[in-house]
């Protein structure tokens, strides 16, 4: 529980993971190049890798990457269900938006046109 009394949900971890750009840029990589060590990651960020081991952490609590161990090397894969979880939440504000925009599109169509002359 909070501060604020209310219970903290599975994603409040995933929206937090996703707050960073550096978190976001390695789920791209990982989306885009698949399951990578650790050093190869590190390659495309200008820092130090125990920085980068740490956003690693962050994401493998939010359940967003994987880790395995291959010999000396950790690969990490991307695991993509808590976004879905995600989406599933934010699914009625799109909804909302998408309804308010077409009120607002009918609006504009019943109001007469300007008159340049």
């Amino acid at each position: 529980m909070t501060t604020t009394g209310v219970q903290e949900a599975p994603q409040d971890r995933v929206f937090a993971a996703l707050a960073n750009g550096t978190r976001r840029e390695v789920l791209r990589l990982l989306r885009e190049g698949g399951p990578q060590a650790v050093q190869d990651l590190a390659a495309h960020f200008d820092m130090r890798r125990p920085s980068l081991s740490e956003h690693l952490r962050v994401l493998r609590e939010a359940g967003l990457v994987s880790e395995q161990r291959s010999g000396r090397q950790r690969i990490y894969r991307l695991e993509a269900a808590p976004l879905a979880d995600v989406q599933d939440w934010l699914h009625p504000y799109e909804r909302f938006w998408r309804e308010r925009l077409k009120d607002l599109g009918d609006l504009l169509d019943r109001m007469p046109d300007d008159d340049p002359t």
